[in-house]
C-alpha cells in the first residue's frame, strides 16, 4: 500500500468542506443584510421618546404635542375638572377599561388609574378619538367638560373617558413619565 492510496478522497473532502463553509458564511452575510434592513432607521428610533417642557402650562390649560405623527393632550386640571372627574360612578361609563400603558391591561377607568400623577393635576392621553381617528376639540367642550369630536359626535368626560357617542373605547393613555418637576417624557 502506498503512501498515497491512505490519502485517497482527503483533497475532495477538503473541497467539500471548504464550499460549504463558504456558502454558510455567504448565506449569514445575505441573511443578516435582510433582517438588519428591517430596523428602523435613526430618525424613527429618535422620535421614538420625546421630552416634553410643561412649565408654561398653567392650570386649566392644555398643550398639544406631536408624538409618533399623533397629537398628544397634556391636560393641567383644575380641582374642580378633578373632583367632576372622580366623581363619575363606573356604571355610568362606556369603555370601563384604563387604556393607560403605565398600568396594568385590566385596570379599571377610575380618575386615578388615568392621570399621571396621584393629585390627578395631570392627564396625558392620545388625541385620537377611538371611533375613526379624527381629532377631538378639547378645553372643556362636549357634554361632559373634557373633549368632544365633530366628526361623529363623541363626548368624553374630563379624565378621558368615552361617555356618548360611537366611540367604543377611552383615550388611550400612552407611556409617559416625569423625568423631573417640569419635563414628561412620552415613550
Amino acid at each position: 500500500m502506498s503512501h498515497a492510496d491512505d490519502h485517497v478522497g482527503t483533497r475532495r473532502d477538503f473541497l467539500y468542506y471548504a464550499t460549504a463553509g463558504t456558502g454558510a458564511v455567504a448565506t449569514g452575510a445575505a441573511v443578516w443584510t435582510l433582517v438588519n434592513q428591517m430596523n428602523p432607521s435613526a430618525d424613527v428610533q429618535a422620535l421614538a421618546s420625546i421630552y416634553v417642557d410643561v412649565s408654561g402650562v398653567e392650570t386649566g390649560t392644555q398643550l398639544t404635542v406631536k408624538w409618533r405623527g399623533k397629537p398628544v393632550f397634556i391636560r393641567r386640571r383644575s380641582p374642580e375638572d378633578i373632583e367632576s372627574a372622580r366623581a363619575v360612578p363606573m356604571g355610568d361609563l362606556v369603555d370601563t377599561n384604563a387604556r393607560n400603558a403605565n398600568i396594568a391591561a385590566d385596570a379599571q377607568a377610575t380618575d386615578e388609574n388615568r392621570t399621571l400623577d396621584e393629585a390627578g393635576e395631570w392627564l396625558v392621553m392620545m388625541g385620537v378619538c377611538t371611533h375613526l381617528g379624527c381629532v377631538p376639540i378639547g378645553d372643556g367642550a362636549g357634554d361632559f367638560d373634557g373633549w368632544f369630536c365633530p366628526c361623529h359626535g363623541s363626548h368624553y368626560d374630563a379624565a378621558g373617558r368615552i361617555r356618548r357617542g360611537p366611540a367604543p373605547q377611552n383615550l388611550p393613555v400612552p407611556t409617559a413619565s416625569f423625568s423631573d418637576d417640569t419635563t414628561i417624557l412620552l415613550g
